[in-house]
């Protein structure tokens, strides 16, 4: 690939994996105003690896208490605060690899057209719009339940229709459970974790068998650009809806998915 194209695609991933205004919208845009050729699956799994970090990075401190406490959870501790919000992680994450694995011809086939996508970008930005104006409450992440983690997580399973948005759906759904915008954000991204986790193992199962070659150049320089810029993306997203909220991104929604209608029509 020329380094435009890994540069562009690096910073789309980056910036619009944790955004509510659906990455996969975004990325389809690419083949589709430029005469680029596909970057490869490689590539892709190195964006995804570079999104991976990111949030990891953000969140170490709260995942390595996390991550301690859920151990001692298992081991007959105290479940406190955050071994609770670790399972609830867990538990929310269980739908979305379900209904991955079923429908996976379904949603990598049929689904991936520009109308479908912009219908997704369209109804679920109004349905943002709607949880965060009217249900919008101050509940924390660690405020959680389990009956709150499967309807988080059953949302998060419809953000597999392109257009959706992942982060736009399960912050949504916590939005509608009553937590705070920062709360549900953060949420959102702690449900990146695992969700990055299985997309990137299943890709790199599929890459495994693959015997294009690998650039290796474009992949270490796409993973630490879509990292950075994810890192960033994460920071200034949080400081931005605890000042202003999630209506521009529900405004951009729109005009985007009436955009793409015009587009692919």
């Amino acid at each position: 690939m020329e380094w435009l194209q890994v540069v562009v695609l690096s910073l789309i991933q980056g910036i619009s994996e944790f955004l509510p205004i659906s990455s996969s919208a975004h990325l389809i845009l690419v083949p589709a105003l430029t005469n680029w050729p596909d970057q490869g699956l490689a590539f892709d799994v190195a964006l995804h690896v570079g999104s991976l970090g990111a949030v990891v990075v953000y969140f170490r401190h709260e995942l390595w208490r996390m991550l301690k406490s859920w151990r001692d959870s298992l081991t007959g501790g105290k479940t406190d605060q955050d071994a609770r919000l670790a399972w609830w992680v867990i538990v929310a994450t269980i739908p979305v690899g379900l209904v991955g694995l079923a429908f996976k011809d379904l949603i990598e086939g049929q689904m991936r057209s520009g109308v479908v996508i912009a219908v997704g970008l369209i109804v679920f930005g109004l349905v943002l719009g709607y949880a965060d104006r009217r249900k919008r409450g101050s509940r924390s992440e660690y405020q959680l339940g389990f009956k709150d983690a499967i309807l988080i997580g059953l949302a998060q399973a419809l953000a597999l229709i392109p257009g959706t948005s992942r982060s736009g759906i399960t912050m949504t759904a916590a939005l509608m459970l009553g937590m705070s915008r920062e709360a549900s954000a953060r949420f959102s991204f702690l449900l990146s974790i695992p969700v990055i986790v299985l997309a990137g193992g299943l890709e790199t199962l599929n890459l495994l068998g693959d015997p294009v070659p690998v650039d290796w150049s474009a992949m270490i320089g796409g993973t630490l650009l879509s990292g950075i810029s994810a890192y960033l993306c994460i920071h200034y997203f949080l400081e931005f809806i605890a000042r202003i909220g999630m209506q521009p991104f529900v405004i951009y929604r729109i005009v985007f998915g009436l955009w793409l209608f015009w587009f692919f029509w």
